[in-house]
């Protein structure tokens, strides 16, 4: 009786690895293919998300410092 429980226990065991090695690996899930769209600040050139970034008129700024640190500039 014994033997005939070692038996079926070595053959689960050795189907229950056929099993995962023929099996494929899962897939990871996909992550959103659509990358949000970037702007460079006018002001140093870093390239930002634009729902982060600030807009003057058709220009882009990674902060509220650098949108008037430009401001002054222009005006000079």
């Amino acid at each position: 009786m014994i033997r005939l429980l070692f038996w079926i226990a070595l053959f689960a065991l050795a189907w229950w690895l056929w099993r995962k090695a023929t099996r494929p690996a899962p897939q990871a899930p996909r992550r959103d293919e659509t990358a949000e769209p970037m702007v460079r600040c006018a002001q140093c050139g870093v390239h930002v998300p634009r729902t982060q970034a600030l807009q003057d008129d058709q220009r882009w700024y990674c902060s509220r410092a650098h949108l008037e640190q430009d401001h002054a500039k222009r005006e000079r």
